[in-house]
């Protein structure tokens, strides 16, 4: 899986950014076609200290928005869910990627 916003820093670099606040999250998105809903979540994204989530979110919130709602029974229940989700900055994967950063 791909982390986008490390490019060009080092390892050394990445863990200083987290000590300062920066976090790695994963957005969720919704697609569905009539009976069939599919909730994935994007590459990881690297938010720097001070940075907000919001731009990166956007896409795929409003990927859910417009595709997401059609099947049924679950695409409403997951597009709520992917909304809120990357609405409150996505889902924090900074310890799974410092612990993989360790080894």
């Amino acid at each position: 899986m791909k982390i986008n916003g490390v490019e060009g820093m080092t390892v050394a670099q990445v863990k200083a950014e987290v000590a300062g606040g920066g976090k790695f999250v994963v957005f969720q998105y919704c697609i569905s076609i009539l009976v069939m809903t599919f909730k994935r979540g994007s590459n990881i994204y690297f938010i720097g200290p001070g940075e907000s989530a919001l731009g990166a979110s956007l896409g795929y919130t409003l990927l859910s928005l417009l595709l997401g709602w059609w099947g049924i029974p679950w695409g409403p229940i997951h597009t709520v869910g992917s909304v809120f989700t990357n609405l409150k900055g996505g889902k924090d994967v900074t310890q799974e990627i410092l612990a993989v950063l360790q080894a």
